[in-house]
């Protein structure tokens, strides 16, 4: 399954760390907020005190691992006009440069659209 990793900084400035299941729906609603409860020693489903949090930052990679896995919706992507093979060119960092028969990874999304839009600095 997918997790979600917790690193905090305690009040004297120890790195602490903490993983759990991304999604649990019988254990908690949602896996950050209940491992920032977990990691201040508090109840499940427990409020989080005022002021107990200074900053939070987080990134998942729930979305990610369900484009990987082709587990999510159908994928369209909208690029700019002329841009269309962007991401299938990319930048060929390829061990072998000059073998004729490349094999190319599977693109995650289904469809491209190419949307016009303002590119220079005028706003044409």
């Amino acid at each position: 399954g997918t997790f979600t990793d917790i690193v905090a900084r305690d009040p004297e400035g120890r790195l602490r760390t903490h993983k759990l299941l991304s999604e649990n729906p019988e254990a908690y609603r949602d896996a950050a907020v209940q491992g920032v409860r977990e990691l201040l020693g508090l109840a499940p489903g427990a409020p989080i005190p005022e002021g107990a949090v200074q900053c939070v930052k987080m990134g998942t990679t729930v979305a990610t691992n369900a484009l990987l896995e082709r587990k999510g919706d159908r994928t369209l992507l909208l690029t700019t006009r002329g841009f269309r093979d962007a991401l299938r060119i990319a930048y060929q960092a390829r061990p072998r440069l000059f073998d004729r028969h490349i094999l190319l990874p599977e693109l995650l999304y289904e469809r491209v659209v190419e949307v016009r839009e303002r590119v220079a600095a005028d706003g044409a």
